[in-house]
C-alpha cells in the first residue's frame, strides 16, 4: 500500500490547513505526505493515528482537495476518457507495421515483460529483429530513440537477415521520411550478447545491461530464447529450484524495465499440452491449444503481456504474393482482450494482413 503513494504526489501534509492536534497525530504516526494519507483506509488511519473518525474524514477531504490542485495528478476518469495519460504506462514501442500496431494498440508496452511464444519458423526472431530496428527511430515514428540489446541463448545471431531488413527499411517504413532513415546507423545500435548458461545470462542482466541503459545507448532488451537455458540446466525433479531462478530473473528484468523505461521482449519456445493440464491452461488463456509456452506458471506470472504466433497452411492473399500466412494471438494483456491477427514475413520484414 505504501508504494502507491508515489503516484499520488509527495506533497508535505504540513501545507494542509489542519487542526494542531491532527497535525501532531500525523507527525507521531510518521505520515509524511498527502499520498500516505490517501493510500490508507479510514480504519488503518484510525489505528495508526488514534484520531476520531470525523477527524480522519476531514483530514482525507483536505488531502484530496490539495491533491486535486496538483496539475501532475491524473484521475481515473481522465484516463478512462483518454484526456490524460501516464508518461510511460500508456506508451508503446512500434512493431514497424501500422496494421500490427493497431492490433496491439500501438505496439508493445515500454514498461514490463512481453513474451512472444511459438513453434519454430513461426517468425518470432523476425519480429524481434524488426523491434530492434523500430526502437532506434524517434518517438515521432513509434521508436524510443535508442538501440537494443539482443541476447542469444541458443542460435547464432542472424546478422545476414538483419542486414536485409536494414536495406529494406525505406520500403517497410514508408511512413518515415527517407532522410530520417538514411541518418540512422541501425547496425551500430544493436548490441549482441551470447550466453551459454544461466550464470552468464544473470551476469549480463545485472552488470552489463545497466551500463548501457544508464548511458542511454539502449532502450530495448531482447532475449532469444528464454526457455533454452532453463530446459538444459534443470530436470523435472528440480522444479522448485527452477521456479526460484525464474522468479529471480523476472524480478531483475522488471527492475531494469521500470528503472529505465525500457521494454523487455522475451522469445519463448512451446511444449505439447496434456489433457490433465486443462484447468491450468484455462487460467492462462490457453485452453484448446495443442501447444503451450514453455516454463510453466512460474514464468507466466512474470509477464505483462503474452503473444503466441503460429504458421497456417494458407498463403497470403494479393497483393502479398507467395508468403505463408501466419497468425498472431494476444493470449493475455492488461489493455487488449484476447484476439488474433494475420501477418506475413517477406524480404522487407513482418507485415500485418487484413484478410477480412
Amino acid at each position: 500500500m505504501r508504494r502507491r503513494s508515489a503516484f499520488l504526489g509527495v506533497m508535505d501534509w504540513e501545507h494542509l490547513d489542519l487542526d494542531p492536534q491532527v497535525a501532531a497525530a500525523l507527525h507521531q504516526a510518521n505520515l509524511k505526505s498527502v499520498g500516505d494519507i490517501l493510500t490508507y483506509s479510514v480504519v488503518d488511519l484510525q489505528r495508526i493515528t488514534h484520531l476520531s473518525i470525523p477527524d480522519i474524514q476531514d483530514l482525507q477531504k483536505a488531502a484530496a482537495v490539495t491533491l486535486e490542485k496538483d496539475k501532475k495528478t491524473i484521475t481515473a476518469l481522465q484516463l478512462y476518457k483518454d484526456t490524460a495519460t501516464f508518461p510511460s504506462q500508456h506508451q508503446r514501442l512500434s512493431l514497424g507495421c501500422s496494421l500490427l500496431n493497431r492490433f496491439l494498440r500501438g505496439g508493445i508496452p515500454i514498461v514490463g515483460i512481453t513474451e512472444l511464444a511459438g513453434e519454430s519458423s513461426a517468425g518470432k526472431t523476425q519480429i524481434a529483429l524488426q523491434l530492434c530496428l523500430s526502437v532506434q527511430y524517434s518517438a515521432d515514428y513509434g521508436g524510443l530513440g535508442a538501440g537494443a540489446v539482443y541476447i542469444c541463448t541458443e542460435d547464432a545471431f542472424p546478422s545476414k537477415r538483419l542486414q536485409q531488413l536494414i536495406k529494406s527499411q525505406h520500403k517497410l517504413r514508408s511512413d518515415v521520411p527517407t532522410d530520417v532513415i538514411r541518418n540512422i546507423r541501425f547496425g551500430d545500435g544493436i548490441y549482441i550478447e551470447h550466453t551459454a548458461d544461466i550464470d552468464i545470462l544473470t551476469d549480463c542482466i545485472t552488470k552489463k545491461l545497466p551500463i548501457l541503459l544508464r548511458r542511454g545507448q539502449v532502450r530495448l532488451i531482447v532475449i532469444d530464447s528464454i526457455a533454452a537455458l532453463f530446459r538444459c540446466e534443470f530436470t523435472a525433479k528440480d522444479a522448485a529450484l527452477k521456479a526460484k531462478h525464474l522468479q529471480s530473473l523476472g524480478a531483475k528484468l522488471h527492475h531494469l524495465s521500470s528503472s529505465f523505461t525500457a521494454p523487455v521482449f522475451c522469445i519463448n519456445q512451446v511444449t505439447d499440452t496434456m489433457k490433465e493440464m486443462d484447468s491450468v491452461l484455462s487460467n492462462l488463456g490457453l485452453q484448446d491449444k495443442k501447444v503451450q509456452p514453455a516454463l510453466g506458471i512460474s514464468w507466466s506470472n512474470q509477464l505483462l503481456m503474452r503473444l503466441m504466433v503460429s504458421r497456417t497452411q494458407m498463403t497470403a492473399p494479393p497483393p502479398h504474393t507467395g508468403g505463408i500466412l501466419r497468425n498472431m494471438e494476444v493470449v493475455f494483456a492488461p489493455h487488449i482482450p484476447p484476439s488474433t491477427c494475420y501477418y506475413t514475413v517477406d524480404l522487407e520484414g513482418v507485415k500485418g494482413i487484413d484478410v477480412s
